[in-house]
């Protein structure tokens, strides 16, 4: 697949666009205030596999906060700010990006003292454009639906680039999957700029899940998107799981393993169910890229056995492993997932 070119930028240490690998990234919810649970937060989003951690800052106190706080993260941080342009400037001394919309902070002048800010320290700008919070102007001629979100953000660009600053990455999010989808694909021939993807307010992991499946999967398989954050009501690991899984699916990060499993049918005769579960459970920490397949039956396990790196069909209380598509034997009850397991970590840790 084709990735659309984009301007590179960095935060902090990870560089976003051009050739650079496509980031995660998750919000924190405790109040940033509290130095020591944000720092908490930051770390669990750290172990979890995220790359990037953003912060609200709503008031002078978490402002303050934001230097403990960059102290101690493992992971570059992106400020939140909305309207107040002074809660930017504290945040563009401290923090690795700044996530504003440049007209909602006020004139020219706090614009411009603004981009100053985040020019001296070398860091960029994220804008991001809400669908349920658009300029009154563009709401009126446009409505809310993907154009005036397109519209909206080539307005807030435009206001940087007239200040000669283009260290911007974008975002375009929407509550809904196809409003998102169509916005990020109408602005992308438009700018050079790294996208940012996501669906926001998504919802609980169900509908979070589903929803960030059809919009960042479906615009990562048309090339476009530079960093990605999923957005649940829930679990801050869980947003870094179905990110990575989003990316591993639609092709556009080779890393970790593939589970391949049938949905079961009256010719099973093992409960591939809590198999599946303990393999899954087991092969988290594999970072090789391996496909495996786990099969109820023969019927379609040797078919997929074909195509995958090592696989296992069940029968009953027994069944067969297959490595790269030849049997490596029969095994029977509990030797038979023992005997897979060790098979799966000596594949992972071949160079």
């Amino acid at each position: 697949m084709t990735r659309y070119p984009t301007k590179q930028i960095f935060v902090g240490n990870v560089p976003v666009g051009g050739d650079a690998p496509i980031s995660v990234q998750s919000m924190t919810f405790s109040k940033t205030a509290d130095a020591a649970a944000t720092i908490e937060q930051i770390k669990r989003l750290y172990f979890a596999g995220a790359d990037i951690a953003r912060v609200s800052v709503p008031d002078h106190e978490s402002a303050a906060a934001l230097a403990e706080i960059k102290r101690n993260s493992p992971l570059p941080i992106v400020a939140d700010i909305h309207f107040n342009y002074r809660l930017a400037l504290k945040a563009a001394q401290v923090a690795d990006c700044i996530r504003i919309n440049p007209g909602n902070i006020g004139g020219k002048d706090r614009i411009k003292e603004v981009v100053k800010a985040c020019s001296d320290r070398r860091i960029p700008i994220r804008i991001g454009v809400n669908g349920g919070s658009l300029e009154k102007e563009i709401e009126q001629k446009y409505g809310n639906g993907a154009e005036a979100m397109a519209k909206s953000a080539l307005y807030h660009i435009k206001l940087l680039e007239d200040l000669d600053f283009t260290a911007i990455k974008v975002s375009l999010k929407a509550s809904d999957a196809p409003r998102t989808f169509e916005a990020y694909r109408a602005l992308r021939p438009l700018v050079p700029y790294p996208f940012h993807l996501g669906v926001t307010e998504a919802g609980t992991m169900f509908h979070s899940t589903i929803k960030s499946a059809i919009a960042i999967g479906g615009l990562l398989m048309e090339g476009i998107g530079d960093t990605i954050r999923v957005s649940i009501t829930g679990e801050l690991e869980e947003e870094i799981r179905v990110a990575r899984a989003i990316l591993q699916d639609s092709g556009r990060q080779a890393e970790g393993v593939n589970i391949i499993s049938c949905p079961t049918c009256a010719r099973l005769e093992s409960d591939l169910k809590s198999a599946v579960a303990i393999v899954e459970e087991r092969v988290k920490h594999i970072k090789k890229p391996l496909n495996l397949s786990v099969m109820g039956c023969a019927v379609n396990a040797l078919g997929e056995a074909k195509y995958a790196d090592l696989a296992i069909a069940f029968g009953k209380n027994g069944g067969l492993i297959i490595k790269r598509g030849k049997m490596i034997g029969k095994f029977e009850g509990d030797e038979l997932l023992e005997r897979f397991m060790q098979e799966l970590e000596a594949m992972a840790s071949e160079p």
